[in-house]
């Protein structure tokens, strides 16, 4: 029985399961997706498994948070558009709230417990980006010529200053993954034309979100020329972040970093450690957003904040799935699709390992002992497999020991 012949579900009835998965969906976005197969495939039969892989290789083509992607996706096809927004709802909200709280709480952490709980927290940020890199660098370069977009990359952001950087490193790579990558490729995953088609978005509909999405990309530059408010500014880096993030949910911090730190909107220090207590909750790692528009400073209110940066950095995503869900099996059959990407997703390997050095580790690491700290934390993430959550309780709990002990 195909997903289309189903029952037809409530968006309340999907609200109650994605705020379920909400709470409890520790671990990032390729845990998101396992825990999505074994309630909607494997537990519910929402859908088969044919579909939700096509439908898994859909969001990790798109640039976006694949997990919310995949989620608002399957909300769609349960119960229509309500669905879909019940389903983001459900999945994100959850950590948003966390975040806000931590954002609340953190202006007041002071003596040796705060500054060693922020600064644990920082390490965390050391560990688990360093993880990112490793995993991502043995999954997305496996040869030479991938290796070194990923290595050309590094020397690019290394020399260039401007701010546009990582907009110049993603088009290189998608050229250079044409020219290279074609061999290295077989056409993405193999899906048939069926699957598409139950997800039942007309050709109308994504040609509006794909206007709305390339509007509001262009757009919202063009309008600060005119008008230059800072809720117009907020909004539109943010969204040009949702909207260039390739290869998860980790990618997005050299863009916001770009776009917050770097702009003097936040503080170094604050913004690795609201991206450690990142690691702490469950739910997409796009909710580190409403974390920092709540602490920006200039904007008109911390809830104000904090929305504009969230509706900012998943909106892209959103609008991009829905574009491409009418045209995902023509596109991904065609090799030099296939090609750009695996170019892309190099260069976004070169891109978070530069993240890495700067300014994650710059601003975390400054003694022997953080380094030893960051050390058991990527070995407890990659070798023992130790959940997220336990290695920022161990990180958070040697920061706040070595700020008490010195």
């Amino acid at each position: 029985m195909t997903a289309s012949n189903r029952r037809a579900g409530s968006a309340l009835e999907v609200l109650s399961v994605f705020l379920k998965l909400g709470l409890t969906s520790f671990g990032g976005p390729v845990a998101h997706i396992g825990y999505f197969r074994r309630e909607f495939v494997e537990r519910r039969r929402w859908l088969n498994d044919e579909t939700f892989t096509d439908l898994v290789g859909l969001c990790q083509f798109l640039p976006g948070p694949a997990s919310s992607q995949a989620g608002f996706s399957i909300g769609l096809l349960r119960a229509g558009w309500l669905g879909g927004i019940a389903a983001w709802c459900g999945f994100t909200l959850p950590s948003i709230a966390l975040l806000i709280g931590f954002a609340s709480l953190a202006p007041s952490l002071s003596g040796p417990v705060g500054s060693g709980l922020i600064h644990g927290l920082k390490l965390v940020a050391v560990a688990v980006v360093s993880q990112a890199v490793w995993d991502m660098a043995r999954r997305l370069c496996p040869d030479h010529r991938r290796a070194s977009i990923a290595l050309v990359t590094i020397g690019i952001l290394a020399v260039l200053t401007t701010v546009y950087a990582q907009l110049i490193v993603i088009l290189m790579g998608a050229v250079l993954g044409i020219a290279l990558c074609r061999t290295t490729t077989s056409g993405s995953v193999a899906a048939t034309h069926e699957h598409a088609q139950e997800f039942r978005v007309s050709r109308v509909a994504g040609a509006i979100a794909l206007v709305l999405f390339c509007l509001l990309l262009f757009g919202l530059p063009a309008l600060m020329t005119i008008d230059s408010t800072h809720a117009i500014r907020v909004f539109d880096a943010f969204y040009r972040s949702g909207a260039l993030v390739f290869g998860g949910g980790h990618v997005v911090l050299p863009l916001l970093q770009q776009e917050t730190v770097a702009t003097g909107w936040v503080s170094s220090n604050d913004f690795l450690a609201g991206y450690g207590a990142a690691q702490a909750v469950p739910g997409p790692l796009f909710t580190f957003a409403a974390f920092l528009g709540w602490i920006m400073t200039g904007t008109q209110g911390h809830a104000w904040g904090a929305s504009l940066a969230t509706a900012g950095i998943f909106l892209p995503g959103l609008l991009l799935v829905l574009a491409a869900l009418p045209y995902w099996q023509t596109l991904r059959s065609r090799p030099s699709m296939a090609a750009m990407l695996s170019g892309v997703n190099a260069a976004v390997v070169g891109l978070l390992a530069t993240a890495l050095y700067s300014p994650v580790w710059t601003s975390a690491v400054r003694t022997e002992l953080d380094f030893a700290i960051a050390a058991i934390g990527f070995f407890l993430l990659t070798r023992w497999k130790v959940p997220p959550l336990v290695v920022v309780a161990v990180c958070a709990l040697a920061g706040i020991a070595e700020a008490v002990l010195h």
